[in-house]
């Protein structure tokens, strides 16, 4: 994988790559941003499950603008057109660093997925992050963060991916709360966009757990952002955690500079994320998000297996 910081080296980065008629995927907020290259299409509809008719337009490679959508759906793209992709993050979701992906309608629910993205480069711009709303600051930022947790856990974690999670965990715990503070300060900007870097070079060597699964869940159901369900289940599966993976959750809140679980509610708040009440999550459906998380590769890859009763209780304990 190639990376780069700043948006100067996109253009060397396309000729390395020898991709030289592009698709760019971004939505209309970015489509028309100067990137220094000419894309041969532009694919505006994000998030969308037209993709036999992105597919047509892929050209010789992809370049995907914008947050985890927008590189979700340019992952999916370059699965079946087998050309590579470059992606842009302006968010601090981590997309851009596992071939797995989601397929959204315009609605923000979940219309399949699958895997096989052909991940070629990553070019990291900060001053695209400037203008981002609080809550997506918080909720992508957050995202990360449950990236850097489950990393430390999760069935095939490894001495890497610990590194990068501690890492990242460490730089997100310290500057995320400064940029809150002043969003304009690229500086911050910066310093957190790298402890997303490293979240997703420790999401792309292990694997997620029991809180993506849960997020996932929720939001393929409702089409409610990614970010601020992690924000959200998180602290509950690390309470549900704790008893198998005492070490890690230590490690974990040692990075945090305090008990992990109180730790990562004090982040959440911040992008005002506490209940799922409060995200229109109905009560009477978590019996049914319960049993569709218990199925999905995180439940199965957490380190304490968790039953559809276990999963439903903690739905239970964080509404």
């Amino acid at each position: 994988m190639i990376v780069r910081w700043g948006l100067r080296q996109l253009p060397a980065v396309l000729v390395e790559l020898e991709i030289g008629r592009p698709v760019l995927v971004a939505s209309d907020r970015w489509a028309n941003r100067e990137l220094g290259i000419e894309p041969a299409a532009r694919w505006t509809e994000v998030p969308s499950h037209r993709l036999a008719e992105a597919v047509a337009r892929a050209g010789d490679g992809v370049v995907a603008l914008g947050g985890g959508s927008a590189i979700d759906l340019g992952k999916a793209i370059t699965a079946q057109a087998g050309v590579p992709l470059v992606s842009i993050p302006t968010t601090y979701a981590g997309a851009e660093w596992t071939p797995y992906f989601g397929i959204r309608g315009p609605d923000r629910r979940i219309r399949g997925g699958g895997s096989g993205a052909h991940l070629a480069g990553i070019v990291y711009e900060p001053e695209l992050t400037l203008t981002l709303p609080r809550a997506e600051t918080v909720g992508t930022a957050m995202n990360a963060l449950a990236h850097c947790a489950e990393a430390l856990y999760a069935q095939g974690r490894n001495e890497e991916a610990d590194r990068h999670a501690l890492t990242g965990v460490r730089l997100i715990a310290t500057h995320l709360p400064l940029v809150v503070e002043e969003p304009s300060d690229l500086n911050q900007r910066t310093r957190l966009l790298q402890g997303a870097m490293h979240a997703g070079i420790a999401l792309g060597t292990s694997m997620l757990a029991l809180g993506h699964a849960m997020a996932q869940a929720l939001g393929g159901r409702y089409g409610l952002p990614h970010g601020a369900l992690n924000a959200v289940c998180l602290p509950a599966a690390l309470r549900f955690n704790r008893e198998a993976e005492p070490e890690a959750i230590a490690r974990l809140g040692e990075a945090l500079g305090g008990d992990a679980v109180e730790r990562v509610g004090e982040l959440a708040r911040l992008g005002g994320f506490g209940r799922l009440r409060d995200l229109g999550v109905p009560e009477d459906h978590l019996g049914e998000v319960a049993a569709a998380a218990a199925e999905r590769p995180g439940a199965r890859a957490n380190p304490r297996p968790a039953s559809p009763a276990e999963i439903e209780a903690l739905l239970l304990s964080i509404w």
